[in-house]
């Protein structure tokens, strides 16, 4: 069964299946052909103690590449974390100072270090 961006394959049968990823189905589709075309010219035996072990290889492979999927989303969440830190920082650090200058000027609304950044 096909699915948009993956197959649908089943770890145990009976199982609940799970969905593999359109990088490694490709990569799995390759092999079986090639399976597929040892098997017509020698004979099954030649691949019956192989496959198992391809199998087991792509299902790992595939279960690496969703971790570094779920890894590249926690990254872009921690950078837009971090640059909202930043961003918090130089504000507070521009209040500091002008708390610590004791200007008369109020600061921009947005707490912004700029003088002239139109927001305020």
């Amino acid at each position: 069964m096909e699915l948009e961006d993956g197959v649908v394959y089943q770890e145990e049968p009976g199982g609940s299946g799970a969905v593999m990823s359109e990088r490694v189905s490709g990569l799995a589709g390759s092999i079986y052909r090639e399976f597929e075309r040892l098997i017509g010219r020698y004979d099954e035996e030649v691949v019956k103690e192989l496959m198992p072990l391809v199998v087991a290889v792509l299902e790992n492979l595939d279960s690496v590449f969703a971790q570094d999927q779920e890894h590249q989303v926690e990254l872009e969440l921690l950078r837009d974390d971090n640059e909202q830190l930043i961003t918090q920082y130089e504000r507070e650090k521009a209040l500091r100072k002008h708390a610590e200058e004791g200007s008369d000027r109020p600061l921009p609304v947005c707490g912004c270090i700029w003088k002239d950044c139109g927001i305020n």
